[in-house]
């Protein structure tokens, strides 16, 4: 049976480091959802801008994880629009924690840019942003 022409084929964004990427993001958000919705459950009161935050990070990390999985155009734009606005917000709420280390009485996700989380979440952004971008000028496809 032949592949019609009229149907588009989806340029594959997991291939070669791409699925590093998706396991990094994946295990990210595992870490950052779970890590959130217990600290959320539990002890709210004590830090809900940091364990509001460390939600907000899971869901963009899911985010970026099903785009990348999903491929295609649309959701390379998508992806590379997240992983923007995740790089700003690791850099901003990194950022933040070492001026002002009040205003967060316990860690999130992005603190101090990622240390808790061995760098990963300032890393991963500008990986992303980089396969991304590299994968766009090559054109490849599934």
């Amino acid at each position: 049976m032949a592949v019609s022409e009229d149907k588009p084929t989806r340029a594959r964004l997991i291939s070669g480091p791409g699925i590093l990427l998706v396991w990094l993001y994946g295990v990210m958000v595992v870490g950052a959802v779970s890590r959130s919705a217990y600290q959320i459950a539990t002890e709210f009161d004590r830090a809900p801008l940091a364990y509001s935050l460390s939600a907000v990070a899971g869901l963009v990390y899911g985010f970026i994880t099903y785009t990348l999985v999903r491929g295609g155009e649309t959701a390379r734009k998508a992806a590379r629009v997240c992983c923007a606005a995740e790089l700003a917000g690791v850099l901003t709420v990194g950022t933040w924690t070492m001026v002002e280390p009040s205003a967060f009485p316990d860690a999130t996700v992005w603190s101090d840019f990622g240390m808790g989380y061995v760098f990963i979440p300032v890393l991963l952004p500008v990986s992303a942003l980089y396969w991304l971008r590299k994968n766009a000028r090559r054109g490849d496809a599934a």
